[in-house]
């Protein structure tokens, strides 16, 4: 439990570096790139990931760039305290729909307590934000978009680190991997501009690729240790800690309405996921 919360912390906060950032694209190239630094120096000390799990590694890094640059184009006018909660607490309830429809299953009635709640919450948060005047629909597109992708390379990882048979193994390829063909993309759009904006930040790429690094890592191996519904559910508690981050550090006004909807869409989550 510590575990995933730790790994929740971490995963809000380099949320929080991408949005304080003056130019999201780029700086999303750069975290990628420290991701990738940090992990081709573990890389060395743990095994290849078991040959049954490369097919899962080999999506899960298409699934990954799409993300981040859906993540970059998500806060570009969009509030850490409106783009965060909406991009993860849509996820589950894209999973409870999409169980309907692919897996003919049906939710429970705690799972469609959470569903009812994420819906609340998140008209509640739309809501707020068409009242303060801070409402992107752009920002709103990219974050829904998102949970979906979110959906998708949840299942692809949960299988593909359970199979790999070391999941900070599975999970450093992956970041290796995504970096080096994320920086491809980067370098395509961004040209030298981007090789400069690594020489004069790549302390905070560092800093922001260990979080995201580590916050994944973490979460995939409790994955392997626990069953994926409990850590996923846990791991949604980092919609209050971006909240705290968007009300202390980005200095963010963050109403009672948004307070509301975030504790909202979090609680939620969880009941998704737990029942």
């Amino acid at each position: 439990m510590l575990v995933v919360l730790f790994a929740a912390v971490l995963h809000a906060g380099w949320n929080a570096l991408v949005r304080a950032s003056p130019d999201k694209f780029v700086d999303t190239g750069l975290l990628l790139w420290g991701a990738g630094m940090v992990t081709a120096c573990l890389l060395p000390f743990v095994p290849l990931p078991a040959y049954a799990s490369w097919s899962y590694l080999a999506a899960s890094v298409l699934i990954h760039v799409v993300y981040f640059t859906l993540v970059a184009f998500s806060y570009r006018g969009g509030d850490l305290s409106f783009v965060y909660p909406l991009m993860r607490g849509s996820a589950p309830v894209f999973s409870a729909i999409a169980a309907i429809f692919l897996l003919h299953e049906l939710p429970s009635p705690g799972s469609w307590a959470g569903v009812l709640l994420i819906s609340c919450g998140v008209m509640v948060l739309a809501g707020d934000s068409w009242r303060s005047g801070s409402f992107r629909p752009a920002s709103a597109m990219f974050a829904l978009a998102n949970a979906g992708v979110i959906v998708i390379y949840t299942l692809v990882d949960a299988q593909g680190a359970r199979l790999s048979g070391d999941a900070f193994s599975y999970t450093g390829w992956m970041f290796l991997l995504t970096a080096a063909l994320s920086s491809v993309v980067f370098l395509a759009v961004q040209g030298r501009r981007m090789f400069a904006h690594v020489r004069q930040g790549w302390r905070k790429g560092l800093l922001g690729g260990a979080c995201t690094l580590a916050s994944y890592g973490l979460a995939l191996w409790a994955m392997t240790r626990a069953p994926v519904a409990a850590v996923a559910a846990l791991r949604e508690t980092s919609v209050v800690f971006a909240a705290i981050f968007a009300a202390c550090f980005l200095k963010e006004t963050l109403s009672r309405l948004r307070y509301t909807s975030i504790f909202m869409v979090g609680a939620g989550a969880v009941a998704i996921k737990v029942f």
